[in-house]
C-alpha cells in the first residue's frame, strides 16, 4: 500500500494555519544571518542550480577625449556566480498513546520544537557558508589566528579598521547608510563598554530599529545573535576560542530557494498513513523541509573579524 502523506494540504485551513503559525514562532527569530543576504528565488522545473550575475565595474577614465576623435571605450565583463540548492529537513515521531494520554497538545509542541530546529537550522547553514570568506581581519593588528590572545577584544577601533576597507573597497552599505554587523552576545558585552558605543535606546525615536539591532558604532548597525561561531586559535600555548563577527554590506552573500522552498514546510502524517509499515496505526509524525543554498557573492563587501572576548 502506498505511503499518504497527511500534508498541510489535507487537513483544515484553520488547523494548516494554526499550525504553520507554531512553526513560524520559533522559526522568525532565528534566522539572523538569512535576513540579510540578497534574496533570490528560482522557478520550479529549471534544475537546481541558481546563478548570480554580477557586472564588474568600469575603470574611470582620467585622460581628456581628443578633439574629433572616438575612443576606444571600455568592455563590459560579467563574474557569474551558481549557487546549487540542497534540501534539509528533519522530524519526529509520536506514538499513538503520547497523543492520546499527553497532557500538553502534542502536535502543537511537536511544530513549535521543529520550528526552533528549522530556524536554527537554515540560519546555521547560511552562517557558516558567509564565516567561510576570505577577507578576515585579526584584532589587535595579529597577523593570523594562532598570533591572537587573550584581551584582543573587538573594540571600535577594530570596527573602524573593517568599515575603512569596505569602503575602499566601495561597498555599499545595506541599510541608511550603514554597514550591518552580526555579533555574538559575548561581543555585545564588549561592545557596549566602548565610549563611542551607541545604544539603541537612544536613538529608536528617529529611526526604524531592526528586529534584534542593539546599537551603532562608527558607521556599523549591530545585531545580535545567539547563533554565533567560535574557532580555536590553534595555538600551541595558551589556546582560546575566537569569536567570528561579521560586518557587510549590500549584497555581499545570498540566500536562494526553487519556488520559496526555503521557507521551511511542515509536514504532519498521522497514525494513519503508515500501510503495512505501521500495521496497528501506531505512530504519527511531524516534520520540516526545506530546498535552499547560501553563497557568498562579493568578498570585498564583507570583513570577518576574529577575536577573544571578556571573559564570563
Amino acid at each position: 500500500m502506498a505511503d499518504v502523506t497527511n500534508t498541510m494540504a489535507a487537513i483544515t485551513a484553520e488547523n494548516k494555519s494554526f499550525y504553520e503559525k507554531a512553526l513560524l514562532q520559533r522559526l522568525t527569530p532565528e534566522l539572523v544571518y538569512a535576513r540579510f543576504g540578497q534574496k533570490k528565488s528560482a522557478p520550479r522545473n529549471e534544475g537546481s542550480t541558481v546563478n548570480f550575475r554580477r557586472f564588474n565595474s568600469v575603470a574611470a577614465k582620467t585622460s581628456p577625449l581628443t578633439e574629433g576623435v572616438t575612443p576606444d571605450g571600455s568592455a563590459l565583463t560579467v563574474t557569474a556566480v551558481n549557487a546549487a540548492v540542497k534540501q534539509y529537513g528533519d522530524f519526529v515521531r509520536i506514538s499513538d498513546m503520547l497523543d492520546l494520554t499527553g497532557i500538553d497538545p502534542v502536535i502543537t509542541e511537536m511544530a513549535q520544537v521543529l520550528g526552533e530546529s528549522a530556524g536554527l537550522a537554515v540560519d546555521t547553514v547560511v552562517r557558516d557558508v558567509v564565516l567561510g570568506g576570505t577577507s578576515v581581519q585579526y584584532a589587535n593588528g595579529r597577523a593570523s589566528r594562532k598570533a591572537v590572545v587573550a584581551g584582543d577584544n573587538l573594540t571600535s577601533a577594530e570596527i573602524r579598521k573593517a568599515v575603512r576597507t569596505l569602503r575602499k573597497n566601495h561597498a555599499k552599505p545595506i541599510d541608511g547608510g550603514f554597514y550591518i554587523g552580526i555579533v555574538d552576545p559575548d561581543t555585545a558585552y564588549d561592545l557596549m563598554s566602548d565610549t563611542l558605543w551607541q545604544d539603541v535606546s537612544k536613538y529608536n525615536g528617529g529611526q526604524q530599529i531592526m528586529k534584534g539591532e542593539i546599537g551603532k558604532l562608527c558607521g556599523v548597525r549591530f545585531v545580535e545573535t545567539g547563533n554565533g561561531k567560535t574557532v580555536t586559535n590553534g595555538a600551541d600555548s595558551g589556546a582560546i576560542d575566537l569569536h567570528q563577527t561579521m560586518i557587510v554590506g549590500a549584497d555581499a552573500y545570498g540566500v536562494v530557494d526553487i519556488a520559496g522552498t526555503s521557507k521551511p514546510q511542515i509536514i504532519i502524517k498521522s497514525t494513519e498513513s503508515g500501510g503495512t509499515a505501521d500495521p496497528l496505526n501506531q505512530r504519527s509524525t511531524v516534520g520540516w523541509k526545506a530546498l535552499f543554498a547560501a553563497v557568498r557573492l562579493q568578498e570585498l563587501a564583507m570583513v570577518r573579524i576574529e577575536h577573544a572576548v571578556t571573559a564570563g
